[in-house]
């Protein structure tokens, strides 16, 4: 249960959009946890989203999204989670996560693999946590903390390490830079609305729109046929990716990014790279070579780094928890098909 405010006053938008004062206890080290796991999740679905690269894209990933909205309103229905319809400019905010946090970050990747190797992609996304240590705090209504800035560049130089470099042409760079500025966009757009909407609307919101963004694309570029040009491992591969990799992934990182905020939740995104690395060697692939272990260590100290307790936090941190429940979200019952339902049709 949250901490009761102090005052009788009514919480605004920017007080919902804190997160709370990070520390040893209880609170954020769930808000480490779940952004380790989502982390974990993406890293480790390498090997399944490499099954998709022959399949129609656009059309798989309709299907993977409109998959994870309904998971996400079954749970949210059988765990009591309210969804809450969005309004004015939330829209927007919501989106433009859809737009660019889902749908173009996944076309740059496809379009950016052609004229770039693997591992410049993947430099570019783990280029992101500095740039959600700098941003994250001024939209959350405070300020970049040195420290944290600092550890960000530690974390992305590991991950880095871990994922090797590449080649790439000037397009591929272009591509990469799109990759960066859309991964970032996933968490950057969402801190707005976080606060009102909670992780679990934000997830159901998003992931209906990228549905239809993508039927429509699809319907385009592939045809209505391309459903049933699916094989029974690509179907395998959506749903893996619907379930783990986009429904849980999405509700466990926006819960940590509002628990810890974009600044130190960020941070975590170093674990990808290294949930990657492991997987593969999971599944058989070579043991990692000395720069990898060298990448694990860097990526280590940068959490420990950014993540150990803070005496000091800030005006930020010092006026209280955020409300994990705020006054619209996951308090009573659940609304059914709400919105989302109304949405995506």
């Amino acid at each position: 249960m949250p901490a009761p405010r102090a005052t009788g006053a009514h919480p605004t938008a920017r007080d919902e959009a804190r997160p709370a004062p990070p520390g040893p206890g209880r609170h954020g080290a769930v808000g480490v946890a779940a952004g380790a796991g989502a982390m974990t999740c993406v890293g480790g679905s390498v090997a399944v989203s490499a099954v998709l690269v022959r399949a129609p894209m656009f059309t798989a990933e309709a299907l993977r999204y409109a998959a994870a909205c309904l998971i996400l309103l079954a749970a949210a229905r059988l765990t009591g989670r309210r969804l809450v319809m969005p309004r004015g400019t939330e829209w927007l905010w919501l989106s433009g996560i859809a737009a660019t946090g889902l749908v173009l970050f996944n076309v740059a990747l496809v379009v950016g693999s052609r004229h770039a190797e693997p591992a410049v992609l993947g430099v570019a996304v783990a280029c992101v946590p500095p740039l959600l240590a700098v941003v994250g705090p001024l939209l959350e209504g405070s300020g970049p903390r040195a420290a944290g800035v600092a550890a960000a560049l530690v974390v992305s130089c590991g991950a880095a390490l871990v994922q090797g470099f590449g080649r790439a042409d000037a397009a591929g760079v272009a591509w990469a830079a799109v990759v960066f500025g859309c991964e970032a966009a996933f968490t950057l757009l969402a801190i707005p609305v976080l606060g009102r909407h909670g992780p679990w609307s934000v997830s159901v919101h998003t992931t209906w729109i990228a549905a239809v963004i993508f039927a429509g694309i699809g319907f385009v570029h592939e045809g209505p046929a391309a459903v049933a040009r699916l094989s029974t491992r690509d179907w395998l591969a959506v749903a893996y990716l619907a379930a783990a990799v986009t429904a849980a992934s999405f509700v466990m990182w926006y819960s940590s990014v509002r628990r810890l905020g974009a600044s130190r939740a960020g941070l975590l995104a170093g674990l990808a790279p290294v949930a990657a690395a492991v997987t593969g060697v999971l599944l058989g692939g070579p043991a990692p070579r000395p720069p990898v272990w060298a990448g694990l260590a860097v990526v280590a100290a940068g959490l420990a780094l950014g993540l150990r307790p803070a005496q000091e936090n800030g005006p930020a941190q010092e006026k209280g928890p955020a409300q994990e429940n705020g006054p619209a979200q996951e308090n009573g019952p659940a609304q059914g098909n709400g919105t989302a339902a109304e949405g995506k049709g």
